[in-house]
């Protein structure tokens, strides 16, 4: 399935054309997600912005031989930037740092992300956008709250990125499998930080892990971030790793925009799974046709370990989603 979702969005020769915007290209993610889009054939127009740096990038990437234009843009030039867009891309913020968690990049991120929701609801109100920029969870709460301020929230076009939640499943299972990763298909719901992140183990061939295997494992996949930051040591956090899986969940939302069948990835959504519960967001596998969101896929039978997890999971959700909301009503 992984390298079959690879290929359909890296490789196809279909006739679709789409103007697609990175809102932070200059950066660790933005920079290679920029080469990684320019690689995807129906990415006609990559316009690519960042508060400085962006026209080099653009330079840069521009020479690689695929039939679409790149254009990069400074500040003055964003809302240029923006008209037209099919799909925005904001991976835009500051890089965590050993001992930082994902929230806390929130004061500093959400408000660079409140004011590029601001410019996308103005420039490109029709747009379907992917948010990379952490904390995910607090993060898509406020591009839809600042779109719900314009009038033009469509929560069938606002993704949470978290598909590098997937790809960490798939290797990290693989590992302690001793099997390829690329044949390995791990389902993770939830949300994008810490004990949100629920990997679904028990619909893998590997459910009959045992606890403390198992445990370990989940507990590597909601954590892993913490490895690269460790490793780079000051140096920045997961960016390489990040630009595939933004590549591969954008070129998956492009697909879908081209009226492919089939395109499923994981996404934190505005999501009617536990509303009523106070979770108005929530990662689980979403169905992506050409309107965006077409539909929102229950998370099926879970083990009764899982059952706790997401309960946790929840519980921690609705203090990162209210954290969003409350961030724009303070700061709007």
């Amino acid at each position: 399935m992984f390298t079959k979702i690879a290929t359909r969005s890296f490789s196809s020769t279909s006739a679709s054309a789409y103007k697609v915007a990175v809102l932070g290209a200059n950066g660790g993610i933005g920079q290679p997600l920029s080469l990684l889009l320019k690689l995807n054939h129906k990415v006609t127009d990559l316009s690519l912005y960042d508060l400085k740096g962006a026209p080099g990038v653009a330079a840069d990437v521009s020479h690689i031989p695929t039939h679409s234009t790149v254009r990069g843009y400074n500040p003055e030039n964003l809302k240029e930037a923006l008209t037209g867009a099919d799909v925005i891309v904001i991976p835009a913020g500051v890089p965590r740092k050993p001992g930082m968690t994902r929230d806390d990049l929130f004061n500093t991120n959400a408000s660079i992300v409140r004011d590029l929701a601001k410019a996308a609801a103005d420039h490109a109100p029709n747009a379907a956008v992917c948010i990379i920029s952490n904390p995910v969870n607090s993060t898509v709460p406020i591009v839809a709250e600042v779109f719900k301020s314009k009038g033009t929230y469509n929560p069938k076009k606002l993704f949470g990125v978290t598909t590098l939640d997937v790809l960490r499943a798939s290797r990290f299972v693989a590992e302690v499998a001793n099997t390829n990763p690329v044949h390995e298909k791990v389902t993770v719901v939830g949300g994008h930080s810490g004990v949100t992140i629920v990997p679904l183990l028990s619909q893998t061939n590997h459910k009959s892990l045992d606890a403390e295997t198992r445990d370990a494992l989940i507990h590597r996949i909601q954590f892993g971030g913490d490895e690269v930051v460790q490793a780079k040591n000051g140096a920045g956090s997961a960016t390489l790793s990040m630009a595939q899986a933004g590549a591969r969940f954008t070129g998956a939302v492009l697909d879908g925009l081209a009226g492919e069948n089939d395109v499923v990835e994981p996404s934190f959504v505005d999501s009617p799974l536990f509303k009523d519960e106070g979770v108005d967001f929530f990662a689980s596998k979403v169905t992506l046709g050409t309107e965006g969101v077409k539909k929102v896929h229950s998370l099926g039978e879970l083990s009764g370990h899982e059952e706790e997890l997401i309960k946790t999971a929840k519980e921690t959700l609705i203090k990162n989603i209210q954290k969003g909301v409350e961030f724009v009503k303070q700061n709007p």
